[in-house]
């Protein structure tokens, strides 16, 4: 095996791990703030758990990003865009006062911890960088933690998008009233739809016209902080 092809699978085996963490952490963030809510049903189920086996879904945290991440490290890059998801968090809304908000609230969890370990990320870059030259770290934690970074900016601006089952959706399902047996029949099989949107046609440059852009700031926001706090070394 030559080195080029080993140093590939090392990134892609790195890239896989860091997305099922963050997948799980996302998965968690909704459990945690349920839980918070006086929702007995995630920790009765065991999510409320940083363990990421209590959160992974076979096929959308190991299967499908797997070959996603790993087929172009052994045959080249694919025209594909990564894409991978948790067990959902099942809640029961027990306070009808309060169900609305508690929904919205636990919804929005999610994509919050991705900022947030994106913001914890992007901290270390800068302290990695403005200390790189008495630290000695490794070359490859800066492309690691800019790899982190971006990938929980992704995440995050990726479930806020408002299409079912993504976490905007149910936001979105609130501000316009919509029933929540509606908005089951229409997400029940919309995991499939949207991995096609996201990939037909190949790279789909409509999708990334919209979704590329609001990434990339997200991710430049971070990367500015992380310059700032590595000028303070």
């Amino acid at each position: 095996m030559n080195e080029d092809l080993l140093r590939g699978l090392h990134w892609a085996a790195l890239q896989f791990i860091v997305l099922v963490l963050c997948v799980a952490l996302h998965e968690f963030g909704h459990a945690w703030t349920a839980d918070r809510r006086g929702d007995p049903l995630p920790r009765a189920q065991g999510r409320v758990t940083l363990n990421p086996l209590a959160h992974a879904d076979p096929l959308g945290t190991f299967l499908i990003p797997g070959l996603m991440i790993f087929l172009p490290a052994l045959f080249g890059s694919f025209p594909v865009a990564l894409i991978g998801w948790g067990k959902p968090v099942q809640i029961s809304l027990p306070n009808a006062k309060t169900r609305r908000a508690d929904d919205i609230l636990i919804t929005l969890s999610g994509p919050a911890m991705n900022l947030l370990l994106a913001l914890f990320g992007a901290v270390l870059l800068g302290i990695a960088f403005g200390a790189s030259g008495t630290l000695h770290l490794p070359p490859t934690t800066f492309p690691f933690l800019a790899m982190f970074v971006g990938m929980n900016a992704g995440l995050a601006i990726f479930n806020l998008i408002p299409l079912p089952p993504l976490d905007g959706s149910r936001v979105l399902r609130h501000a316009v009233g919509m029933s929540e047996e509606t908005f089951a029949k229409i997400a029940r099989n919309a995991w499939w739809i949207l991995l096609l949107a996201l990939n037909l046609p190949p790279g789909n440059p409509i999708f990334l016209a919209v979704f590329g852009p609001l990434v990339r700031g997200a991710a430049t926001a971070f990367f500015f902080l992380s310059e700032k706090i590595a000028g303070l070394f």
